[in-house]
């Protein structure tokens, strides 16, 4: 299971209540790496620091493979998030999305150039 969720927040969901609040701040309890690599990464650009751990790795793999949890978190920040190497992260603001930045970093050639092979089992 990826994300703790407390008795009431599920009482939320089972009655068809859920808000994003209430969603964001599951997420952001259960997966605190992964909150703030992208809280760095909406503030930053950027965020290209490899995760301390294999469970931290685990956070930010959970947090941007969900469709859920990731556009959650794009909706709360006002981004486009794109990933690359298991913990590359960037945040593009939406006008931005489209424009060069954003297609180099989500280009092919740019997922070859970022490969190593202390990643290759990341």
């Amino acid at each position: 299971m990826s994300l703790d969720v407390p008795a009431a927040v599920l009482a939320s969901a089972e009655r068809g209540e859920l808000t994003d609040e209430q969603f964001l701040s599951v997420v952001r309890d259960s997966l605190p790496y992964a909150w703030e690599v992208v809280s760095a990464a909406a503030a930053d650009g950027e965020h290209a620091v490899p995760p301390p751990s294999e469970a931290h790795r685990g956070q930010l793999l959970r947090a941007l493979a969900s469709t859920s949890i990731r556009t959650a978190l794009e909706r709360h920040f006002g981004v486009a998030l794109a990933f690359q190497n298991c913990h590359k992260v960037a945040a593009f603001p939406l006008d931005e999305v489209g424009g060069a930045a954003h297609r180099r970093f989500i280009s092919p050639r740019e997922q070859i150039l970022n490969q190593t092979p202390e990643l290759r089992d990341c």
